[in-house]
């Protein structure tokens, strides 16, 4: 394709008109290459922004751009490799939880993650609130913790889905973020890059989601699930709740300590039952006889999940990850020992109610202003800091009842995170409708 005619294709999109394989191919090609320019590729981000594109096209697309970069090949890993991946949410520590769980069941985790995005947490930077936890591996580390222990978790290797990097830095400053096929073909051109067999997709939804509408979200989900297939690969959504924080904590050392305690058996029931779903679907996934026939169902995934943690050998597991990647294991064993943050605050319901709703994403951008989240790329996180909350939605409360403590080493910060936050929630006389939900599945 010649640089001067991409007009033409950026024409036909304008018009509604689908792409060809090959158009696509040589577009992401060429725009990787540097011959085409942002100026250009911007108006064809536009077109798709309001003309949308059909499962052929993001199938299309996302392979192109799988293939801008290198592939990880896990095949000298055995058994059926799952990959795992969560569109985010406040307080979303599900992976800590989920990848011992199965690891313990005898299906491998060979996982990349990432570091936190605007109001939601990363599991990257969670990982490193534990002093001397490394999730930088070669990757010989990489594959001989998988092989010794069945699991590894780290950051992102090599040069995976590149044109996605690019695309995502133009969609950022050309308001063209919040597009369905766009958004699918990002997460799953690096998840089809991973090199995992399978791929379980936690598609969130509420007001604690990048996605607030639970239609937009299965639209979401029934677009990557399909981009999945199209590559031949068994791929598996499940849209699950984030109008309210997943559990109690929101920080990062905050959730390593409810990780540990839900991994002792302990922890919120929310947090427990999200865990439950995405473990029991994997081992299901993951669980084959050489025909390809599955050996365990949804159903029996979930209760062998709940086996592992009760018995004791999920929580196992996590401290042989722990130490197989450098941490330092007391703190796993003593989590009294993570660090406090030195300035504290109680957030206090003004009225006698019920707490009706809860702006969530507000309260995860409250922990980032506390200090536990990034401003810029190279801000310095602190791993103390965060929000531990109190309530759910539809509990009662007294006038001076606590909805949430404020942590964080800078009074300063404190004073900002408290004030934002007080418009976080809303007590009322009576309970409105119940925003609960339970998992979805799309297939």
């Amino acid at each position: 394709m010649e640089t001067g005619r991409f007009v033409d294709l950026i024409c036909q999109k304008r018009d509604g008109q689908e792409l060809k394989r090959e158009e696509i191919r040589s577009m992401i090609q060429n725009y990787v290459s540097g011959q085409i320019p942002d100026y250009q590729m911007s108006a064809m981000l536009m077109a798709i922004y309001f003309r949308g594109m059909s499962d052929r096209e993001i199938t299309e697309m996302t392979i192109a751009m799988r293939d801008s970069g290198d592939i990880v090949d896990l095949s000298q890993v055995s058994g059926i490799k799952v990959d795992k991946h969560s569109t985010g949410g406040v307080g979303d520590k599900t992976t800590l939880i989920i990848g011992p769980i199965v690891a313990a069941c005898g299906i491998p985790v060979a996982k990349m993650s990432g570091r936190g995005l605007g109001f939601t947490g990363g599991t990257l930077d969670k990982l490193e609130s534990i002093p001397g936890f490394r999730v930088e591996l070669s990757e010989e580390e990489f594959f001989s913790s998988v092989k010794s222990i069945g699991i590894s978790l780290i950051g992102q290797t090599g040069n995976l889905a590149p044109a996605d990097k690019m695309l995502y830095a133009l969609r950022d400053v050309t308001g063209t973020v919040p597009s369905i096929p766009l958004i699918a073909s990002s997460i799953m051109s690096k998840k089809l890059a991973a090199g995992s067999d399978k791929i379980l997709l936690d598609v969130t939804t509420g007001s604690g989601a990048f996605i607030k509408e639970l239609e937009e979200s299965r639209e979401l989900a029934r677009r990557m699930v399909a981009i999945g297939r199209g590559a031949g690969k068994e791929t598996v959504a499940m849209i699950t709740n984030m109008d309210e924080p997943l559990g109690y904590a929101i920080g990062n050392n905050l959730e390593v300590k409810e990780v540990i305690e839900t991994l002792k058996g302990n922890g919120p029931e929310d947090l427990k039952e999200v865990c439950f779903a995405l473990a029991g679907m994997m081992l299901s996934l993951g669980s084959e006889d050489e025909s390809g026939k599955k050996t365990l169902s949804y159903e029996e995934g979930k209760k062998r999940a709940e086996e592992v943690l009760e018995n004791g050998a999920a929580f196992a597991k996590f401290k042989e990850l722990v130490q197989n990647q450098g941490g330092d294991i007391t703190y796993i064993e003593s989590p009294e020992k993570f660090p406090m943050a030195a300035c504290c605050e109680e957030i206090r319901s003004d009225r006698d109610g019920y707490v009706n709703w809860m702006d969530t994403e507000g309260i995860g951008v409250a922990a980032g202003l506390l200090g536990a989240g990034r401003e810029k790329k190279d801000s310095k996180i602190d791993y103390s800091a965060g929000i531990m909350m109190r309530q759910k939605i539809g509990n009662a409360v007294k006038k001076g009842d606590v909805i949430a403590v404020l942590y964080s080493e800078d009074k300063e910060k404190l004073k900002k995170a408290s004030a934002y936050i007080c418009d976080c929630f809303l007590v009322s006389d009576r309970l409105g409708k119940s925003m609960k939900m339970g998992v979805d599945i799309l297939r």
